[in-house]
């Protein structure tokens, strides 16, 4: 005899109950009632992890710091992310097809850690958002103006805030079409975003095809090829090489985005574990590929050019300034979509806490528009703040920097959040993926823990106080060495502090959005 999710045996009277409404019974052991639109389908939610990660602005923003600190054999940092962020990523399938829930990692962690480490982790993960929003709207001014220099509004490009100011102009406007598009419904959001991630993979095969043939050197390249880079420092070429891996750990993250929009998807129990290993694994293959044909078909690979046009350079020097300027103009798309993406993501993140009421002014954050039914507010919130940020860029880059340096840690200490709670449930026997959904079976504690090892050791990697990454120019300051250990002790201590002794006293799901609680003993509503 068949039972239902609650294990009770089926009553034939009762109404045959929709793919919907088992999506919503997931959503309501959270203790929530649905709200938001299930209009999303399967590329939909692939698209949305696809473009956060975001290959082509990931490559062509990052491409010169690898090259730059570990030479041509950086190349195998990309690999060497990939295997981690795997691990992590089979754990977030896990949660993701019990729990597919808006703003995921928050109440993922929450479900595991308990509310403490689950508001810790939410606050990390929503304050680091915003920064990625301001960071990849940089990335237009890295591109457009080697497009056309029409695109250099302010000054000529050769003043000293030129370039800043420009960029904070372009990524100010960028980030207003992404608070518009995002704030007039996820359907919306999505038509573009898939749109524009399907232009980003046709490119990127494209880009691949074209690099492999002007190919002028071997693959082993990378397996040889470090100019002496790590001679003078305590870990040789080995010290280089962990720097150089900033660039790839810089990139592959954002997958767990596919199931942030959750209560937005069509059977996202099933769908958005599958979207989630599909938006990381194609990532990888194809910026593989494109860092490797590039180190492959790039003219000098000692060229000077490398350090400073990066990717871009490569692409106009090798394909030629027509091809080179169509390639660039679809990393432009792929810059636009991966904003939308960080954008929504961060939307949904902040309205999680919001109905929790584990944010400031919660029920105005967490109200869902009825005519767009998307929480309009937290669009809003986070593009004023995504520009507040980018104009700290226009006479203090090197503190823009360090900020969007630290983000990225902030992440990956978001996730820390959820994968060590998680392997505590598993060590402690708790932990029970959903029957007939995605599971890691007997596999499930070693990943779990190889996650754990490799957030951390990354985590350390990243913060570690290196004067090329937290102050690359002078004049030197031991606050932006530290910068890291500093800006996140004052986020996460003190946005703690201001949770324990204020917000805490008054969080619990609001109750416009609190899902209604039946006596199991009466039979189902009909009708």
């Amino acid at each position: 005899m068949s039972t239902d999710s609650s294990g009770r045996e089926p009553d034939p009277s009762s109404p045959v109950r929709t793919q919907s409404q088992e999506d919503d019974d997931s959503l309501a052991e959270l203790g929530y009632r649905p709200e938001l639109k299930r209009t999303l389908g399967n590329f939909h939610t692939f698209a949305a992890g696809v473009s956060y990660i975001s290959i082509l602005t990931g490559t062509f923003q990052l491409f010169f710091f690898g090259v730059t600190f570990g030479g041509p054999a950086y190349w195998w940092s990309w690999p060497m992310v990939f295997a981690g962020q795997l691990m992590v990523a089979l754990c977030f399938c896990e949660l993701a097809a019990r729990y597919p829930v808006a703003g995921s990692i928050y109440n993922w962690a929450k479900k595991m850690g308990g509310p403490h480490i689950g508001w810790l982790g939410g606050w990390l993960m929503t304050t680091a958002t915003m920064v990625t929003l301001s960071a990849v709207a940089l990335a237009y001014q890295i591109t457009l103006p080697q497009i056309d220099p029409w695109f250099q509004f302010v000054g000529d490009g050769t003043g000293t805030t030129d370039a800043a100011a420009n960029a904070v102009l372009l990524g100010s406007v960028l980030i207003l079409f992404s608070t518009l598009v995002n704030a007039f419904g996820v359907q919306l959001m999505a038509r573009i975003n898939s749109a524009g991630v399907f232009i980003e993979l046709i490119a990127a095969v494209a880009l691949i095809i074209f690099l492999a043939v002007h190919i002028t050197r071997g693959p082993s390249t990378v397996l040889t090829e470090t100019y002496g880079l790590g001679s003078g420092e305590t870990l040789g070429y080995f010290g280089a090489f962990l720097t150089a891996s900033l660039a790839s750990a810089y990139v592959m993250y954002g997958f767990d985005t596919a199931s942030s929009l959750g209560e937005e998807s069509h059977n996202p129990g099933r769908n958005a574990p599958r979207a989630i290993l599909r938006a990381l694994i194609a990532s990888f293959i194809i910026g593989g590929l494109i860092l490797l044909f590039a180190l492959m078909a790039v003219p000098d690979l000692a060229a000077e050019e490398l350090s400073t046009g990066g990717l871009q350079y490569v692409v106009l020097e090798t394909l030629g300034s027509t091809i080179g300027e169509i390639f660039l103009w679809c990393v432009v798309v792929a810059i636009t979509v991966c904003v939308l993406a960080v954008h929504a993501a961060g939307i949904r993140l902040m309205f999680a806490m919001a109905r929790d009421n584990n944010l400031p002014a919660g029920s105005h954050l967490a109200r869902v528009s009825p005519r767009f039914r998307t929480p309009v507010v937290p669009a809003v919130v986070i593009g004023v703040v995504g520009v507040v940020i980018l104009v700290i860029n226009i006479n203090q880059p090197q503190i823009f920097s360090v900020i969007t340096s630290i983000a990225i840690i902030m992440i990956y200490l978001a996730y820390l959040q959820v994968t060590v709670p998680l392997l505590i449930q598993r060590l402690r026997g708790q932990w029970q993926p959903r029957e007939g959904s995605f599971s890691l079976g007997r596999f499930g504690l070693p990943v779990n823990i190889i996650a754990v090892l490799w957030g951390a050791a990354m985590s350390i990697n990243l913060a570690w106080p290196r004067p090329d990454v937290y102050n690359a120019t002078g004049p030197q300051h031991w606050y932006l060495r530290w910068g890291a250990f500093l800006f996140i002790g004052v986020v996460a201590l003190g946005g703690f502090a201001y949770y324990w002794f204020v917000q805490r006293k008054r969080t619990g799901v609001l109750d416009a959005h609190r899902a209604e609680v039946l006596d199991p003993t009466q039979p189902p509503p009909r009708g």
